[in-house]
């Protein structure tokens, strides 16, 4: 049985319990589609509003302005760089004592990658589709490729000349497959 559409008042509930505008067309799509389709909707549950497939974990990002990609390349290469090697350490429990403080600074700044994103779509093998909801690109959609690429990349039209993301209505009657860059799919 599928659920019917959210209601206004729900959306609304749900806008101001998450501290989020929901992009236009997205919340127009809440009160239009009823949940059991492939399209990740917040839901109300006990310990509130939040969106299957998403981890909680991000919820405090949430309202933090979603990242452009390139933001962040300088920082990520610096993080990178940084990675301890074993061949540095007189032992193995400083090593990995070391390594451990890395990879918990790398695991937040990842979160980070998708702060003001939701999970709109999940493809399996950890690929993903988002949706910006904060920030100047809000109500655009991205391809999380970083299982296998570490890359964020806007789904687009046209790869071509520009690569401006798709909206959430554009993205909507197509596949995200369609929409990545040549040689993606």
């Amino acid at each position: 049985m599928e659920t019917p559409p959210l209601s206004t008042a729900e959306v609304a509930a749900a806008e101001r319990e998450l501290g989020v505008s929901l992009p236009a067309e997205y919340r127009a799509y809440l009160l239009e589609a009823g949940a059991g389709g492939t399209v990740s909707r917040p839901a109300r549950t006990e310990q509130g509003w939040w969106w299957e497939n998403n981890s909680r974990a991000a919820r405090e990002l949430l309202a933090v302005p979603f990242p452009h990609p390139d933001s962040y390349v300088v920082e990520d290469d610096r993080l990178s760089d940084r990675e301890p090697c074993a061949g540095d350490f007189a032992d193995d429990g400083a090593y990995q004592a070391a390594w451990q403080a890395w990879d918990d600074e790398y695991g937040v700044f990842e979160d980070r990658k998708t702060a003001g994103a939701i999970v709109v779509q999940e493809h399996g093998c950890g690929f993903a589709t988002l949706l910006a909801l904060t920030g100047p690109l809000a109500g655009t959609v991205w391809w999380d490729g970083r299982a296998t690429c570490d890359l964020i990349v806007p789904l687009s039209l046209d790869h071509m000349r520009g690569a401006r993301p798709v909206t959430f209505g554009e993205w909507l009657s197509r596949s995200s497959w369609d929409l990545l860059p040549p040689g993606w799919g």
